[in-house]
């Protein structure tokens, strides 16, 4: 079958194949460089924002890697806008905090000395067994024991435990006397 592309003037498979593999690696290089460029703290903390991003660049990014060599140029001038978009809207937040949480959200506190705030449950669709479970995975057996559990804006419960909390305030009041908290 490969001699009778090859006549045809048509490209055998294994050059397609290794076309295919090259605009993948291509566009792979580009991908992660780019988005290597966000830095460690910004992947390790998806936000809706950064989501968006993603899925937007794999769209952008799919017909470069599968289709002929016209479509690399396109898929990497969409890929590159997108990763200059999220330079210039990181850029953004970090100049303005209001911008930031009025795109990316805010945290809610859920919890505060052991009080459940319903009302902030019900606004943000969280259950209380969600917040029991986060209650039980940071070493917890009951919200007796939490100051404080935060809904995150990536949408993790952070827990902060009563203990923690008078520890960290009983090291404070040291530190200010002079003498050195204990770990």
């Amino acid at each position: 079958m490969n001699s009778v592309l090859a006549a045809t003037g048509a490209p055998s498979i294994g050059i397609l194949a290794a076309a295919l593999a090259t605009r993948t690696l291509v566009v792979a290089v580009v991908a992660i460089g780019g988005l290597r460029l966000f830095g460690k703290r910004e992947l390790g903390q998806l936000t809706i924002l950064d989501l968006a991003m993603v899925m937007a660049l794999s769209n952008a990014v799919q017909n470069a890697m599968t289709q002929g060599s016209g479509y690399l140029a396109g898929g990497l001038a969409s890929a590159g806008s997108l990763v200059a978009l999220g330079g210039v809207a990181a850029f953004a937040f970090r100049r303005s905090p209001a911008l930031k949480g009025r795109v990316v959200g805010s945290p809610t506190l859920l919890v505060f000395d052991g009080s459940v705030i319903k009302a902030r449950l019900r606004a943000e669709g969280v259950t209380l067994d969600q917040v029991m479970t986060a209650v039980r995975e940071h070493g917890l057996s009951s919200l007796d024991d939490v100051f404080s559990a935060t809904l995150e804006v990536d949408g993790t419960i952070s827990v902060i435990a009563r203990s923690a909390q008078r520890r960290s305030h009983r090291d404070a009041l040291r530190f200010r006397s002079g003498r050195i908290p204990r770990p």
